[in-house]
């Protein structure tokens, strides 16, 4: 089932809906630089028993690219504008880097929204000011490929880039075919956000994914994330920044029964 809606500020927002009307939802939320299409080994193994539902965050895929920075508060307000085109008052949700992000500032601010939360490969913080800075000057300047390599290096292990070139390549192409304003406003959202003042605020059951080789978000970053939410859980995979992919069937395991706890 495809999803259509309209944020706040008019940004289409485009998505789909995966599995039984009636199970329970779940909400996937993507890195920078990705696009609904990062979930689809998650959403083909858990989609009989729930009703899976993917986006493109503003900036990226088939949804709109708007100028300017954008804000967590509003790529958050957008997750919410699309419950809402699904009918879906709560939801279990899994954010990946950014998605992250997006997922603790929904636990806090939107509490009575979520049944449960996983957060992968993310941090209360990620990155410095200067580095994003950096990062949409450079991307102003010569476009998306000149990033490509060096993020596809984090995205990917050495071994897994060497193992599984055809899937590389085409995480580099899906990444330099996103808009230039849409990646550097998202930029913009991660240079500002900052969630660690009000982790201690979310309730939901909580399961933290890190990966062992993630030189983007570090291990020990899941680490400190998982230390401060409380009652929080800890899973380390022997992955690199988008775990999801390069340890599809350990991290859809560790997802699916943390779902099935909560």
């Amino acid at each position: 089932m495809r999803l259509m809606a309209r944020a706040a500020d008019g940004c289409r927002l485009v998505g789909e809906a995966h599995g039984p009307a009636e199970a329970p939802p779940l909400l996937f939320l993507n890195s920078v630089g990705c696009d609904r299409r990062l979930w689809e080994p998650q959403v083909a193994a858990l989609s009989e028993k729930f009703r899976c539902l993917v986006f493109d965050a503003r900036g990226h895929g088939e949804s709109g690219a708007p100028d300017g920075d954008y804000a967590i508060a509003q790529l958050g307000e957008d997750a919410l504008t699309i419950l809402g085109a699904a009918e879906v008052e709560r939801t279990h949700l899994c954010g990946l880097s950014l998605g992250g992000l997006v997922g603790q500032w929904l636990a806090v601010e939107a509490p009575d929204r979520v049944a449960s939360l996983t957060l992968a490969n993310t941090a209360s913080r990620i990155g410095s000011r200067e580095g994003w800075t950096a990062r949409m000057e450079l991307v102003r300047a010569q476009g998306l490929e000149g990033i490509a390599a060096a993020a596809m290096e984090r995205f990917f292990s050495p071994a897994f880039r060497q193992a599984q070139p055809a899937v590389v390549a085409e995480w580099r192409r899906r990444l330099t075919a996103t808009p230039t304003a849409g990646y550097a406003g998202c930029c913009a959202a991660l240079r500002d956000a900052d969630l660690g003042p009000v982790l201690e605020r979310i309730a939901a059951p909580t399961l933290v994914i890190g990966g062992a080789l993630d030189v983007a978000t570090p291990p020990e970053q899941a680490v400190a994330l998982a230390a401060t939410i409380p009652g929080a859980n800890l899973e380390i995979l022997p992955a690199a920044h988008l775990s999801n992919l390069e340890q599809a069937d350990a991290f859809t395991s560790a997802l699916r029964m943390h779902l099935e706890a909560a």
